[in-house]
């Protein structure tokens, strides 16, 4: 396409995937300068993308809003007022779901999505990218890469994650901490109170600041903003973080977007999809941990013993 004058992203969901798409759309607005770039975003996300200079603007996806089957019939007066208001002669699909597709195609413009894009999306599509199949060790920032090479993007380079700078919490911290993220929502990725309590314990005297979200109750010796940060303060915790240990989440994306020192712990999912594209982030699976880099060659370290194993990395 020559030199569209608006273009469509539509990534709404979720957190991490959304972080994932930050370098493919850098590209796009590199070869496209001069385009008015809209990103649709679910409200809960749309902080992520503040600031963004790649983008120049945020629409927000109102998803609750098209639940059940009437919902189906609110989003066409939604996809219509929305087109209306953008006019996108681009538009790319990075969700790749039925939804998302019905709202490109009803946007008015040309629809690019890729081959692994599920429930019938891509017989929506007026282009249809090749990539590898779902489930094979392909990271998903290197599959949203692809789309923006086939539009004729350099993607060369390292990638770029413009994140918000953030805000700091409310709450008072200690100059130097680790930062933990123990939960998500994927059923079996979380750890256990007790693997909470000791990650802590290992790590003194240095403080642990725990973040995330949970139903769960958490007692620990740490500094204990579980259920109290927004995404805003969850990035400045990040960039300000001695260390980031987290599991499988989107924070953890977060995290590998902004650091190299992170700790990204994996139960059942396979870091080469979804764990930190920064190489020289360390990874634990199956009992072993390494540099990204080096997955999944590395030492053998329980799971019990993480809090241990980097402890002895701190500076002292």
């Amino acid at each position: 396409m020559e030199n569209p004058r608006s273009i469509l992203v539509i990534k709404p969901s979720s957190l991490g995937d959304i972080v994932h798409a930050l370098p493919a759309v850098a590209c796009i607005r590199k070869k496209w300068p001069q385009s008015r770039i809209t990103w649709l975003a679910n409200p809960e996300w749309a902080p992520l993308l503040a600031g963004n200079p790649h983008i120049n603007e945020v629409i927000e996806f109102p998803r609750s809003t098209f639940k059940g089957i009437l919902g189906w019939t609110r989003l066409r007066g939604w996809a219509r007022g929305m087109r209306d208001l953008v006019k996108p002669d681009l538009v790319l699909d990075f969700q790749g779901l039925l939804r998302s597709a019905l709202v490109g195609r009803m946007s008015g413009g040309e629809v690019w999505g890729t081959s692994d894009s599920r429930e019938g999306a891509r017989w929506l599509h007026h282009h249809v990218v090749p990539v590898p199949k779902r489930g094979e060790p392909v990271h998903a920032v290197t599959r949203n890469l692809a789309l923006a090479a086939a539009l004729g993007c350099d993607i060369g380079g390292e990638p770029e994650w413009p994140l918000p700078a953030g805000s700091a919490p409310a709450a008072h911290l200690p100059a130097r901490f680790v930062l933990l993220h123990p939960f998500s929502r994927g059923a079996g990725k979380s750890l256990t109170a007790s693997e909470i309590s000791d990650f802590c314990d290992a790590l003194a005297p240095v403080p642990v600041v725990l973040a995330g979200r949970t139903a769960s109750t958490v007692r620990a010796n740490a500094v204990n903003l579980i259920n109290a940060t927004s995404l805003p303060e969850l990035c400045w915790l990040i960039r300000r973080a001695e260390f980031v240990a987290s599991v499988d989440s989107g924070p953890m994306h977060i995290a590998a977007a902004l650091s190299d020192r992170l700790l990204a712990i994996h139960t059942w999912s396979d870091p080469r999809q979804v764990g930190p594209f920064s190489q020289r982030a360390w990874v634990w699976k199956d009992g072993r941990i390494g540099r990204m880099a080096d997955f999944p060659a590395g030492i053998e370290c329980p799971r019990a013993g993480l809090g241990k194993w980097l402890s002895a990395r701190l500076p002292k």
